[in-house]
């Protein structure tokens, strides 16, 4: 993405988000329950949580679109309540839905956003075409936004954001809607922006999202923090493996998982067509021993092995919930 030119902060130490306790209240209802945070410079760093968790609200706090009830935040060095206008100055934020005017072509919407932030007569021009350039879009420069696909406009909306490069980007679902190809088009601009040196705090349900992106991951739910760390040491902060099994009846299903319910003492999962099952064991005896009972049982395997949970598997481990993965898969089936 060389057209996107880079952002040179003042030194402000190495985080680029540094938040303490966050709180924030709606009425009775607590969004979010005292949240830390450290996002280091330069890194993707993502927000994982179910429906309600209070990813969003988070974020628009240290956007300074929601003032915190409690708490302390820092974003590039200047404090959250005591100085908003700067903090505005170094970020920018594409929401879940695209903020663009559709009877406006993409270029026009990008030349009146330059224009906005100060950019006069040729110069808002060219900064509109290194975008559309950048963000494989010049060939529907003159195009109504109206007439994108889902793919564009959520391309364009990001390019809106970049007009002035920002120290943190922030993302808030941003692949929401669209199909896979022009999810991974995003997910390709969003490492280019990190290589870049934008820093890129992003929300996400979608649990390959946040392995294929983020450097670190925080899994929120009701409002609090609830684990931290790389893909690799959520994986390994269950502190357990999965048995997986692959059925030969799916039919036996009910019965299998009930077998495997008793011996391992933990919720079973099922694959969408419901063939697969997998659970957490506290050790290889304990999954040969629930093995044992589904022979015992005469459930016939085709297939079974015992490893590392897939992040999904850790999502539902820590807050009960299916990730956005899951639920996709299991509705398309």
């Amino acid at each position: 993405m060389s057209h996107i030119s880079s952002f040179s902060p003042r030194n402000s130490g190495t985080a680029a988000i540094d938040a303490r306790g966050l709180v924030k209240h709606f009425g009775d209802v607590t969004a979010v329950a005292g949240i830390d945070l450290l996002v280091p410079k330069g890194m993707i760093f993502a927000i994982l949580g179910p429906n309600g968790a209070g990813k969003t609200t988070l974020m628009r706090m240290l956007a300074t679109l929601a003032r915190p009830d409690s708490g302390t935040a820092s974003v590039m060095g200047h404090d959250l309540v005591s100085e908003p206008d700067a903090v505005r100055g170094a970020i920018a934020m594409t929401g879940q839905f695209a903020s663009l005017d559709e009877d406006l072509t993409g270029r026009e919407n990008l030349i009146l956003l330059a224009r906005l932030w100060g950019f006069k007569g040729r110069h808002a021009r060219e900064r509109a075409d290194d975008l559309l350039a950048a963000f494989d879009l010049a060939a529907a420069a003159a195009k109504q936004v109206k007439a994108y696909s889902g793919g564009m406009r959520r391309r364009l909306d990001i390019a809106a954001s970049l007009i002035v490069t920002p120290g943190v980007l922030f993302l808030d679902e941003p692949t929401t809607g669209l199909d896979p190809t022009a999810r991974k088009d995003v997910w390709r601009m969003i490492r280019e922006l990190a290589l870049s040196g934008v820093t890129i705090l992003l929300t996400t349900q979608y649990l390959e999202e946040a392995d294929q992106l983020a450097a670190r991951i925080a899994v929120i739910d009701k409002g609090r923090k609830i684990a931290e760390g790389t893909s690799r040491e959520l994986k390994a902060q269950t502190g357990s493996g999965f048995v997986h099994v692959s059925l030969a009846d799916a039919s036996r299903r009910a019965a299998a998982a009930a077998v495997l319910e008793k011996e391992l003492g933990v919720e079973i999962q099922q694959s969408a067509e419901g063939a697969e099952l997998s659970a957490m064991a506290g050790s290889a005896e304990a999954a040969n021993r629930a093995l044992a009972a589904l022979i015992a049982q005469g459930i016939e395997l085709t297939d079974f092995s015992m490893g590392q949970p897939s992040l999904d598997e850790v999502f539902f481990a820590l807050t009960g919930e299916k990730s956005r993965d899951a639920e996709e898969e299991r509705m398309s089936a």
